[in-house]
């Protein structure tokens, strides 16, 4: 035997089997009785095997045909539940999101995002992949994530605060959602080296090291580049939580956003240099030349919403 006997033609054994006649047999199937009749002499032809002992009254099985019914029953059986599951798999096709993540949830508003799409008509099933900025940007260029979230300086001029732009030569398209400010913070007995100093005078003191691909230290390389070396960097984590513990420790520098300083401050022995800040933009952002499929639209729609920005081109 080359090959498995067709569907049609193991329906046809057993409903001849258990009919007797190839009459009702084709009856019952809804098919000619010469094609009922075909089908068996294909299926005997391609086993090698006489299923059927034909007399004057009917049709009984010989021992290779009883011995191989139930087998044909669970062939039949398991193409049924083959095709209710593709049919089913297709009316509950669900569209999938694959998204990078920076940062704390909370700040992100990652859980309402997520949230939205679970709850839109579409129910978009969504996939999390947490990183660092840098390289969610690079694999949203390789294809391995859709969308995803995404630091960098605020630009100097800008239209609107929701005006969507493009970077990488137009690579990638960036929706804006939130513009904060990183501050610099000191352990405390170092106050005289940081009060009332620029980013050059910065540049001399040893710095927190976060990854090559953090947000944090693209973002200082290009403030301290065009100044000569880049400052010494030691110890190092890619959580920003952590950060102040390390700086406490009196070892280094590090940036903190803005709207925590109240809170590590009270809690560490921090200070805050008074003559440096850097703004940036939290943003949301895919491939430019994916931005209108139907999925990522909707996210960007999505996200919108969550952080209750104007459409664009309308006041925020």
């Amino acid at each position: 035997m080359n090959e498995l006997p067709r569907s049609q033609a193991l329906r046809c054994f057993i409903m001849v089997a258990r009919e007797g006649t190839v009459s009702r047999a084709a009856a019952l199937l809804r098919l000619t009785q010469p094609a009922v009749s075909l089908q068996l002499k294909a299926l005997e032809e391609s086993t090698g095997l006489q299923l059927f002992n034909r007399t004057s009254s009917g049709f009984t099985l010989t021992e290779a045909g009883a011995a191989l019914l139930p087998l044909a029953r669970k062939a039949v059986a398991a193409v049924q539940d083959f095709g209710t599951a593709a049919n089913s798999l297709k009316g509950s096709n669900r569209p999938t999101l694959r998204v990078g993540t920076i940062m704390d949830p909370e700040f992100i508003r990652l859980g309402a995002f997520v949230r939205s799409l679970a709850a839109s008509s579409q129910r978009t099933e969504v996939f999390l992949r947490h990183g660092v900025t840098d390289d969610v940007l690079a694999q949203i260029g390789a294809g391995e994530l859709d969308v995803g979230y995404y630091i960098d300086a605020t630009p100097t001029r800008r239209a609107q605060r929701t005006a969507e732009r493009q970077i990488e030569d137009g690579r990638y398209q960036l929706m804006p959602l939130l513009s904060y400010v990183y501050r610099v913070i000191a352990p405390v007995e170092w106050r005289d080296r940081v009060m009332g100093k620029t980013w050059r005078d910065l540049a001399s003191l040893p710095w927190l090291a976060t990854p090559p691909k953090s947000a944090h230290r693209r973002l200082l390389d290009d403030i301290f580049r065009p100044l000569g070396p880049l400052p010494k960097r030691v110890a190092g984590t890619d959580q920003e939580e952590a950060m102040p513990d390390f700086v406490e420790s009196g070892i280094c520098l590090s940036l903190a956003r803005e709207t925590v300083l109240d809170r590590i401050t009270r809690q560490r022995k921090l200070v805050v240099a008074d003559r440096v800040s850097l703004s940036c933009d939290l943003s949301f952002v895919c491939l430019a030349s994916r931005r209108q499929e139907p999925t990522i639209a909707s996210a960007f729609d999505a996200m919108r919403a969550v952080w209750d920005l104007a459409a664009e081109g309308a006041p925020a």
